[in-house]
């Protein structure tokens, strides 16, 4: 892939088995679910009759999803429909839980917690408080890594059942719409891993260079992030900045390309979730205004510091300026043209090219 200010192309480096598992074996898993579930909130109060109603009808919203997706993006065309799970909060920290250690590395029998103790106990109720504070925020999300149980094959969307009704509820949109509605975004996620294989392994090669020891001495770091700081050369704001400094050269490449990937992934959801509506979603101008309103809506400071954090901020940002980008690159050529995105690394748009998607056209196309 080309990185910023180069045409040449830059590979991601092999990563050895040894170091993937440097992150993801030094976290107790079970532990982190197990934390996970005790801490989590339960979901709003519904009677069995109403939640099972929304469990299949969410069920049948994601079936549903799939065919105006796939005609209006042109991928995924001819393959099978993938598995979806409808989960509750507890359902989904399981499944995330799995998730995480699986793209961090870990052996599928979670960690060697006599090798690590303590460190792995303790990492395990960090990632089991993240864990929890997610299991109330996401509405759905496709997973890459984790196998379809029907074919063994990775990939499976996960729909939190809870999450949707709470939402829905806040927002006072027909719940039949809104589930529909969630479930284009999620599907369409769906459809661009099952056309585009290559994007789990890239996302997984990166994740392993982030997550690598760089083997810098602590005083190596404090030289580099100290001239750095006293350096002419221009920084990224806000938190990119703030990873700029904190990662090595190769770490915070390997970031930028995941913050450009989920740039775009999120923008081309967005942007086919507003494609298909109108025809599909007979609220959905009421539920775009309102969701996007929600987003944008002041939070409580416990909430504004834990969302800072794991940078849930950057990633509604992704979600608008990657739709200005999928936006002005379909009306300008198409969507099969821009269907060329979906070839390789090289044809990804490069940082500066996200807000400038004519330099992407001429570069690419």
């Amino acid at each position: 892939m080309s990185m910023p200010g180069t045409d040449s192309k830059t590979e991601v480096e092999p990563v050895s088995e040894d170091t993937r598992l440097s992150i993801g074996s030094q976290i107790d898993w079970p532990l982190a679910a197990l934390t996970a579930k005790r801490l989590v909130r339960p979901g709003p109060k519904t009677t069995a009759y109403t939640y099972e109603a929304a469990q299949a009808e969410l069920g049948d919203a994601a079936t549903r999803a799939e065919a105006p997706v796939r005609e209006v993006t042109g991928l995924a065309d001819g393959l099978r429909i993938p598995t979806t799970r409808i989960l509750d909060r507890p359902g989904w920290i399981d499944a995330a839980s799995d998730s995480m250690r699986s793209m961090l590395g870990a052996d599928a029998a979670g960690t060697d917690v006599g090798s690590h103790g303590f460190a792995a106990k303790f990492g395990g109720v960090q990632a089991g408080g993240l864990l929890a504070f997610l299991s109330t925020a996401i509405l759905g999300q496709y997973d890459p890594f984790t196998p379809d149980p029907e074919t063994g094959e990775p990939g499976v969307l996960m729909v939190v059942t809870p999450n949707i009704i709470n939402v829905e509820r806040q927002l006072k949109v027909v719940p039949s719409d809104f589930r529909l509605w969630v479930c284009l975004h999620e599907v369409t996620h769906r459809v661009q891993f099952s056309a585009n294989p290559w994007l789990r392994d890239y996302m997984q090669d990166n994740v392993a260079v982030l997550t690598s020891e760089t083997g810098e001495s602590t005083t190596e770091i404090v030289t580099r992030m100290t001239k750095a700081l006293r350096g002419s050369e221009p920084r990224e704001k806000g938190i990119i900045g703030a990873m700029q400094l904190l990662q090595s050269p190769e770490q915070f490449e390997a970031f930028q390309r995941m913050m450009v990937l989920g740039t775009l992934l999120e923008g081309h959801a967005d942007h086919v979730m507003d494609a298909v509506g109108p025809a599909h979603v007979p609220s959905v101008a009421r539920i775009r205004t309102a969701f996007d309103k929600r987003r944008k809506a002041p939070q409580n400071p416990v909430q504004r510091i834990i969302r800072a954090l794991i940078g849930m901020d950057a990633k509604i940002a992704q979600y608008i300026r990657g739709k200005a980008f999928v936006d002005e690159v379909v009306e300008t050529v198409g969507m099969d043209r821009f269907n060329t995105v979906w070839t390789s690394p090289d044809t990804m748009p490069l940082p500066d090219e996200i807000d400038t998607p004519q330099a992407w056209i001429r570069r690419v196309l």
